[in-house]
Order: C-alpha cells, then sequence, then structure tokens
C-alpha cells in the first residue's frame, strides 16, 4: 500500500509572492488520491473540499480538482477553522489562484465573525452556514442577517426531516441539503428532506457514501444522482459491521442523553408516537 502512494507521489515548489516565515518556496507533497476519489463521483458536477489547515496545500488541492474538473462548481469548507483575518487573507489569495467559488461553508465559528467577514469582503463570496446553525441551541432564535447566505440543512442534527425543513422555512435562504459520513439508511433521509423543499438552489451534498468502503445498505450513485426512496438495512450486513457491546452501550447513552435534553419535549409537542 505505501510503495503504491509512494511511486504516484509528485512534489512540486511553489514560489511564495514575499517571504514568509524565512522562506521564499513552499514545497507540497501531492498522490494521485484526488484523481482516483474524483472517479468515485462520476457524474457530478459540484465539487466541496475541506480546507482550513495548511494554506499552500489548501491552494495545490483545490487547484488541483479545478484542472481536473474545469467545468465544476467547488465549494470549500472551513468547519468555522478561521479568524476573520485569516479568512480575508485565505479567501483572497485562493480566489486568486482558482477563480470563483460556488460558496465557502463556515468560514469562522461564530455569527459575529461571520457578519464582520461578510462586512469587509470585497469580493462576492457566498457565505454557508452549517455549525452556527446545527450547533445553535435554538435554530429557530438566531439572527442570521448580514452574516449567512445560504443555509446547510442536515436531517440528524437538526432533528430529523420535518424540523430540518421547518428550521429553513423559518430562516427563508436559499437551502442546500448534505450529510456527513451517514450510512446509506441516513443518506435516503436527506434525499426525502431535498424533495420535499419548495425548491433546490443548489446540488445536494448528498453523495458520501461513496467515501465508505462497505455500507449497509444499497443506494447507487448513478451518473451524479441518487435516487429518492425509502432504504432499509440489510440484517445480514448490520450483523457483520455491528460494532462491540461496549459501543452499543455508548450509542445507547448518547441516545437517552439526547432524549432528555429536548427530544422528549418535541416529540411530546408534536404528538409523535410509536
Amino acid at each position: 500500500m505505501i510503495d503504491q502512494l509512494l511511486a504516484s507521489m509528485q512534489v512540486v515548489a511553489l514560489p511564495l509572492k514575499s517571504k514568509f516565515r524565512g522562506i521564499t518556496v513552499r514545497e507540497v507533497a501531492l498522490l494521485k488520491e484526488i484523481e482516483e476519489l474524483l472517479q468515485s463521483f462520476a457524474g457530478c458536477d459540484t465539487v466541496k473540499i475541506k480546507v482550513g489547515e495548511n494554506l499552500g496545500e489548501d491552494i495545490v488541492r483545490v487547484a488541483r480538482v479545478r484542472a481536473l474538473l474545469p467545468k465544476a462548481k467547488l465549494r470549500l469548507d472551513v468547519n468555522g477553522g478561521w479568524s476573520v483575518e485569516q479568512a480575508l487573507i485565505n479567501l483572497y489569495e485562493i480566489y486568486e489562484e482558482v477563480g470563483p467559488l460556488e460558496y465557502v461553508e463556515q468560514p469562522c465559528a461564530t455569527l459575529e465573525e461571520l457578519r464582520e467577514l461578510k462586512a469587509k469582503l470585497v469580493i462576492d463570496f457566498k457565505i454557508t452556514g452549517d455549525e452556527v446553525i446545527r450547533k445553535a441551541k435554538d435554530p429557530f432564535a438566531i439572527d442570521l442577517q448580514g452574516a449567512v447566505d445560504i443555509l446547510m440543512l442536515k436531517v440528524a442534527p437538526l432533528g430529523g426531516i420535518t424540523r430540518a425543513r421547518a428550521i429553513g422555512a423559518h430562516h427563508k435562504l436559499p437551502m442546500v441539503v448534505s450529510s456527513a459520513l451517514d450510512s446509506a439508511v441516513g443518506i435516503s433521509y436527506g434525499l426525502q428532506l431535498a424533495a420535499s423543499l419548495p425548491s433546490l438552489d443548489y446540488a445536494c451534498g448528498l453523495a458520501t457514501g461513496q467515501l465508505l468502503s462497505a455500507d449497509i445498505a444499497e443506494l447507487p450513485l448513478k451518473n451524479g444522482e441518487l435516487a429518492v426512496h425509502s432504504v432499509s438495512p440489510n440484517v445480514e450486513l448490520l450483523a457483520k459491521y455491528a460494532v462491540p457491546v461496549e459501543r452499543l452501550t455508548w450509542w445507547k447513552e448518547r441516545t437517552k442523553r439526547a432524549f432528555y435534553a429536548g427530544a422528549e419535549r418535541e416529540i411530546k409537542a408534536r404528538g409523535w408516537n410509536w
């Protein structure tokens, strides 16, 4: 495995515009992983790229995707990792190297920082809010005005399809439906949410199952599309990939904490029974 990776490695020396921390050239190692990864998403015309840890490497990675898929829409996800000043510098650097982006997801951690960033930007970067919504104590109570252009909806963190849809309707912003590294079952709920929205202004970020080497059900990606339907787990696969008892106990305790932290109140308010 390591020999194959090393055989595909390329190292480039990228000149800096000015001396930075005593260096004038930044060396970056590249593997063919990007090409192989993109081949798993055949037919997709939108790519989200995680950035935020190393600007030089981020630029090379984004530029590589742009070169491989010149017509694709590119999104960046920072997971709230930049300060306002870092975001201003890094976004301009990336823009200068790779051109326009569809949007930047959560460049800074807080609403106050996002609002300050948008006020200072001179290039039109659309900002998508993720953590500021799904980690909010009350996602209905936050004010996104002047901070967020696009709303990220994820079914599980927002409490299900009905509640996620209600949050989207409340904030009256363009929406994009996405997922984390969910199973095919979880992804199917994201698809049902997307299909239930009055409009979809952006491609969904729901093809993350391609990053798994195994799953508990089938939900194939065909020509960049996923079919909307109910998905049930395969019983044999559930048994094959079952976690040890101690991890099952951990998940049960986590579910219990979530239930008593607010889910019980929400269930009663909506009159749900099971």
